[in-house]
């Protein structure tokens, strides 16, 4: 992450040195200057997110950026992302909630989401943690839900690999079972890669062991966001 913050630094100084010099922006009043530095930030945020993701960076991240729209109708996305992600720390303050870009990243702990060791049948506490949030995601229907599940370091790379995948879709079975829809979640099983924390101590695998969500507009909110941006 240090680099990722490097990259962001050099990119917000290229930035102000090009939208200080920039006629159009010094005579736009302060609404179009945010929305035009918005336009740009994401855009070129976006790319060198994009291309640290490839790079080994977290693919949650990774998901939330490449479904960015950016400008007037980022905006808009961003602004009902942030009232969901609010929702979200109040129904479920365990999970930590990442606002990006115009996603949420959210991850699920071991606090949060609890599996058996070696399993992917959800525990009755992953179950109660999963109700808190459920009513948030019928609020915000308008959104996708991208399921991405982990394990840490400990045993076989490929068994780790199928074991991520099926605890994903436990989430998603969960969920679907108590009425959200079966369109809006995807998942993908990614093993030991994108470690949170060390796995040479039993609770740094602890946290490894985890389900995180990419929260991002679906086709409706988008469309209706362009409206309003348009409007």
């Amino acid at each position: 992450m240090r680099k990722l913050a490097i990259y962001c630094l050099v990119v917000l100084f290229a930035m102000g040195s090009a939208f200080t010099s920039c006629n159009s922006i010094k005579n736009a009043n302060n609404t179009q200057k945010g929305t035009g530095i918005g336009a740009a930030a994401g855009a070129l945020v976006g790319g060198i997110l994009g291309n640290y993701v490839g790079k080994g960076g977290n693919a949650v991240l990774g998901a939330v950026v490449g479904a960015a729209v950016g400008g007037g109708t980022g905006a808009i996305i961003g602004n009902k992302m942030d009232k969901q992600a609010r929702k979200i720390t109040e129904a479920l303050p365990g999970a930590e909630v990442e606002r990006v870009g115009e996603g949420i990243r959210m991850v699920l702990k071991e606090d949060a989401v609890r599996f058996d060791v070696n399993k992917s049948t959800l525990t009755a506490q992953a179950k109660e943690n999963l109700d808190k949030l459920i009513p948030v995601f019928n609020e915000y229907s308008d959104t996708n839900i991208d399921l991405f599940g982990y394990t840490d370091s400990s045993g076989n790379v490929n068994s780790n690999l199928t074991l991520s995948k099926n605890r994903a879709k436990s989430v998603k079975s969960y969920l679907i079972s108590k009425g959200l829809s079966s369109g809006r979640l995807h998942t993908t099983g990614l093993g030991i890669a994108d470690p949170i924390a060390s796995n040479e101590t039993v609770e740094g695998k602890s946290q490894n062991r985890r389900v995180e969500f990419a929260i991002t507009a679906n086709k409706k909110m988008t469309e209706e966001a362009k409206t309003e941006a348009t409007n």
